[in-house]
């Protein structure tokens, strides 16, 4: 018995030992093969280099920094859209059946054949998009933009920094002239404005940052310098802009220029390319001249100014001739408005003018900013030299657009003063029609619902979600309509700025295809 216990015990010992052995070898072997493949991997791509680490997150704030965050509230996005009109060309298969004038085979238009087997459908017009940026200017919503930005849209929204609400937009005012325009969009909250700051102060060599929606990526912010004042580079005769090199782009277009403490000093409104994109010359209206003009429009509507009815032609010539003439400042008369208040006055071509209620006239920008700024129907003495003899005419100012009123640059229509939108209920945009019993049996209708679509106001709420004429509207809301007047009933109950999901049935192209339902929905406009 103790033989044979001891002989057990052996063999457990020499089974655990065994087991130790094989364990220890397997551990080693790892050991060494994970070294070997290792050292292997670290010598065959960089057993040099040391592991990069990342730091924490340290906020390394700035000045420019600073400012972007105080402003960025302030500066929206606005997209602007507008239907075109029709061409005539459109329009030219509209003929009657009956008409017995022979088309030209030669010159026929291929879509004209298409008429001819297909009938002839309604011309399909495309809606022409834009986008740019604004900047707001009171709490109540007011904003100041570019007239580019917004001009022949049929509709304008706004959207705010880090807000998705797209909030329906209206025209206050425009300026062709300074290409300004005011907006106003009505929310629940007073809204953060900039602070103008005044450009007479700025010097070539200020720090200056714009921030806007270039390629409509919202709340790019770039930075650079004013690199010159005053440049002259459109016809308008009050637009002296300010040139930066801050990088701006198209979209940019209505957005601020800061000066370093965060005021506005300009709006950023055009560029010098030959590319279409930034290179390195950029242009913004300077903020004393946004200022008038804005407060014009919040008052009149558009913007009113004083003229004398008289043309010149600028350049280093009228410099010559000046001094050819002894003189060193004035404004050399080319042509006289014969119906305008220079000409009734008496002031005649050649004659040269001196001086504005006593205060000479440096050149003729000088003289065409004093007058535009003159109170309409109030009276100026001008000061003349006639053929080296001085003159006094009193002369009237008369409105500008009256006076040059045949001029191409005159002649199109004068923004007519806003009115703010009366309180209403939400309309959709569309006529609507009940279905026979035959239209249901053909969509396969069981349940006595819809009313179809017979057609969709360009710009309304059903063409922003994409309604189309000849689909079929199912229910409001989950709300169930069978006849017109449940739809005018649902949507009277409606509210601006709600959200609203129509279901709908649409008959796909092709006669065997199955009507697809589907959800149309979006939010009602707020104005």
């Amino acid at each position: 018995m103790p033989l044979f216990h001891r002989m057990k015990q052996q063999k457990v010992l020499s089974f655990t030992l065994l087991l130790l052995t094989l364990g220890i070898g397997i551990l080693i072997g790892t050991l060494i093969n994970t070294g070997v493949r290792a050292q292997r991997q670290t010598s065959a791509v960089a057993p040099d280099a040391t592991p990069l680490t990342i730091p924490q997150a340290v906020p390394l704030s700035n000045e420019f920094s600073k400012l972007a965050k105080r402003v960025e509230p302030s500066v929206v996005y606005i997209e602007s859209d507008y239907l075109p009109s029709p061409s005539k060309h459109a329009r030219s298969g509209d003929q009657d059946d009956d008409e017995d004038t022979p088309p030209d085979s030669q010159n026929q238009d291929p879509s004209d054949l298409f008429r001819r087997f297909f009938g002839n459908p309604a011309p399909r017009s495309f809606r022409t998009e834009g986008s740019g940026t604004g900047f707001i200017v009171d709490p109540n919503g007011y904003i100041i933009t570019n007239h580019h930005v917004i001009e022949r849209a049929d509709r304008i929204k706004v959207m705010l920094n880090g807000d998705n609400t797209e909030y329906r937009a209206r025209v206050v005012g425009y300026d062709p002239e300074t290409d300004l325009a005011v907006l106003k969009i009505d929310t629940k909250q007073r809204l953060q404005p900039v602070q103008i700051g005044n450009s007479d102060a700025v010097e070539v060599g200020d720090w200056v940052i714009a921030i806007g929606s270039p390629f409509g990526l919202q709340a790019t912010v770039t930075a650079g310098i004013v690199s010159a004042k005053d440049r002259d580079v459109t016809s308008h005769s009050f637009e002296h802009f300010l040139q930066t090199d801050a990088a701006i782009n198209p979209g940019n277009s209505g957005g601020p220029l800061l000066n370093i403490r965060g005021e506005v000093i300009g709006v950023n409104t055009m560029i010098a390319t030959r590319s279409g994109a930034y290179e390195g010359i950029g242009f913004a209206l300077p903020s004393n001249t946004a200022v008038k003009v804005y407060n014009e429009i919040i008052r009149n509507g558009r913007v009113i100014r004083g003229s004398i009815g008289i043309k010149w032609t600028p350049g280093a010539s009228q410099a010559d001739a000046l001094q050819a003439f002894g003189l060193d400042h004035g404004v050399i008369v080319e042509e006289v408005s014969p119906d305008g208040p220079a000409g009734k006055a008496g002031i005649k071509a050649d004659d040269i003018i001196l001086a504005m209620n006593g205060k000479p006239v440096k050149d003729g920008d000088e003289l065409v900013n004093r007058v535009a700024d003159t109170p309409v129907g109030s009276t100026v003495l001008l000061t003349v030299d006639r053929n080296g003899k001085r003159m006094d005419f009193n002369v009237g100012i008369q409105e500008r657009a009256v006076v040059w009123k045949n001029e191409p640059q005159f002649a199109e229509e004068k923004p007519e003063t806003a009115v703010a939108p009366k309180p209403s209920s939400a309309k959709f945009g569309i006529t609507i029609t009940g279905l026979k019993e035959k239209e249901r049996q053909d969509l396969a209708i069981t349940d006595n619902t819809g009313v179809k679509v017979v057609s969709v106001d360009p710009g309304s709420f059903a063409d922003d979600i994409g309604l189309q004429p000849g689909d079929i509207i199912l229910s409001i809301n989950r709300q169930p309509v069978s006849l017109p007047g449940d739809v005018v009933r649902l949507q009277a109950n409606l509210k601006p700025g709600q959200a609203v999901a129509l279901h709908i049935l649409r008959v796909q192209p092709g006669q065997h295809s199955e009507p697809l339902r589907t959800y149309l929905a979006g939010k009602l406009p707020l104005q």
